[in-house]
């Protein structure tokens, strides 16, 4: 069966707009996180994107477009420039498979605090399709164009169905990513009720999230989009295209035990399945980017996942979680991490897993230090999405 290769990659992301530039931004340990909302009752922080909706839209293109969808028009074409992929199929044979958690939660926000007054086109702007309606809009698309909404997995979902689309040979080229952008103080209040995101002292917003710490109390959120360009080997090279990695493995199953609560097992399933998938064993990885969320009950069961799976070769497998970062983008946040994990894979560099001074040890893994290190010889390396409602989602990726 024919390889899916990454041809593009595009992020708006806390860090910046660059791939390169987030990637050196997160090896330097450098945190987006800030505090947010000094208004309400408890302090917040999140990482947010320095956007400029007039290097994509035009005032009058805007009118019902939520923030959620300038981030995924934004990200998407700066994939698609990269992959030097403009009018090289036919737009019946490319598809968009995006990933988005909650929608458009500015136009809801809005609307509910309105006043009464309800801007009239609320409805196309919140809607979880609106990103990838319109990346289809933007980038000339007519074949498949699918959302996937399945909470902090949604993007690796989209992610791992273009890569089979492309195999089948459904699509030639698929735009793949997912985009989130949700800080509001409604969304931010309602995170807070769930009692998942660090509580913070606001001067100290920088290390406030610490994946696998023994002092860990949870995440921040984030907002972006991240995309990237897929397509067969056999078509990339004879169109000349750059592959910055081979999508070789991925693997997507459910918990079916809890709705919040992860499950081990279910997530030692997906990795199983990623691995069968791209036909290695686990001794052959060398790096994993962690779901992490440093939660106290998130980071236990996705070591032990681990652990399940690899078994005496665990100590070999170098894990981070870069969420202590650029926040936990939800439905964005499986295509944000799968990018920074192809330039790991494309730099030889692991990045590091910030914030952990000391290991829990419920969650003895062989975590990247501060720093990061060089890793030359990494050839094949991990994404885990683990999401509420119990979908599992890994993809593998092997150095291009």
């Amino acid at each position: 069966m024919s390889e899916v290769v990454v041809t593009g990659l595009g992020v708006m992301a806390p860090h910046g707009d660059s791939p390169a530039a987030l990637f050196d931004a997160l090896m330097r340990g450098d945190s987006a996180l800030a505090p947010i909302f000094p208004e309400l009752p408890k302090p917040a922080i999140a990482a947010t994107v320095a956007f400029d909706a007039a290097r994509w839209f035009t005032k009058l293109q805007l009118a019902g477009v939520d923030r959620v969808s300038q981030l995924a028009v934004a990200a998407a074409d700066l994939a698609m420039r990269d992959a030097e992929a403009a009018g090289s199929a036919d737009p019946e044979r490319i598809g968009v498979f995006a990933g988005c958690g909650m929608g458009g939660a500015a136009a809801l926000e809005a609307a509910y605090r309105g006043g009464g007054r309800v801007p009239p086109l609320t409805i196309p702007a919140f809607m979880p399709n609106a990103p990838a309606a319109h990346v289809a809009m933007r980038q000339g698309v007519q074949g498949p164009v699918l959302t996937y909404s399945v909470a902090c997995a949604s993007s690796a979902v989209a992610i791992a169905e273009a890569a089979k689309a492309v195999r089948r040979g459904d699509v030639d080229l698929a735009i793949a990513g997912g985009s989130e952008a949700l800080i509001v103080p409604g969304v931010v209040l309602a995170w807070q009720a769930m009692q998942t995101l660090a509580s913070v002292d606001p001067q100290h917003a920088a290390t406030a999230v610490r994946p696998f710490a023994s002092d860990r109390n949870g995440f921040a959120l984030g907002e972006g989009a991240a995309f990237m360009v897929l397509e067969s080997a056999e078509r990339a090279r004879a169109r000349g295209a750059r592959s910055h990695a081979t999508l070789a493995g991925w693997g997507l199953g459910c918990d079916a035990v809890h709705l919040t609560k992860p499950d081990a097992a279910g997530q030692a399933r997906a990795l199983r399945q990623a691995l069968r998938e791209a036909g290695l064993q686990p001794a052959d990885i060398g790096y994993c980017n962690a779901h992490g969320t440093a939660t106290k009950v998130g980071d236990p069961i996705e070591r032990d996942a681990l652990a399940q799976v690899w078994g005496d070769d665990l100590d070999r497998l170098r894990v981070s979680s870069t969420k202590a970062l650029h926040g936990h983008l939800l439905g964005a946040a499986g295509a944000l991490e799968a990018v920074i994990t192809v330039l790991a894979l494309q730099r030889g560099r692991l990045l590091p897993n910030a914030n952990c001074t000391q290991v829990d040890p419920a969650c003895q893994l062989n975590l990247v230090a501060a720093g990061g290190e060089a890793a030359p010889a990494l050839e094949a390396a991990l994404s885990n999405s683990f999401a509420f409602g119990g979908t599992n989602s890994v993809l593998l990726f092997t150095r291009a």
